[in-house]
């Protein structure tokens, strides 16, 4: 698993190399702040992985001055899940940040689920 401080390095960030076309991904989505590809390891039938061209470690990482971060993400969420066909239905959508929430990828990024109805809740 790579730390916060070995991934800061956008030439060592595995989801740079992916934007960068050094390291293959499913594409689905690109524009001038956004790239999105389908996750390895998918935990729906549609599990796409949204993250900023600009490397962000996490959420926190986003200062005041970069929060239209998180418009580029959502706005491309919600052109994929209509190209995707999971906006009728309805989707999830997840950021993990740091280690107790299981970030794994020290690079923001925003989780798009669907394609089956969702089980579980995800609050207490």
């Amino acid at each position: 698993m790579q730390s916060p401080t070995d991934s800061f390095k956008s030439k060592e960030c595995i989801f740079c190399k992916i934007i960068a076309g050094t390291l293959p991904a499913e594409k689905v989505f690109e524009n001038e702040n956004v790239f999105a590809f389908r996750d390895i390891s998918p935990q729906a039938p549609v599990h796409v992985l949204i993250v900023p061209k600009q490397h962000v470690v996490d959420i926190l990482d986003v200062s005041g001055r970069d929060m239209e971060i998180f418009q580029h993400l959502f706005k491309a969420a919600q052109q994929i899940a209509a190209k995707l066909g999971i906006a009728g239905s309805g989707f999830r959508t997840v950021f993990n940040s740091g280690d107790h929430a299981c970030q794994t990828m020290y690079h923001l990024h925003l989780h798009l689920l669907g394609g089956t109805q969702m089980g579980g809740s995800l609050v207490g």
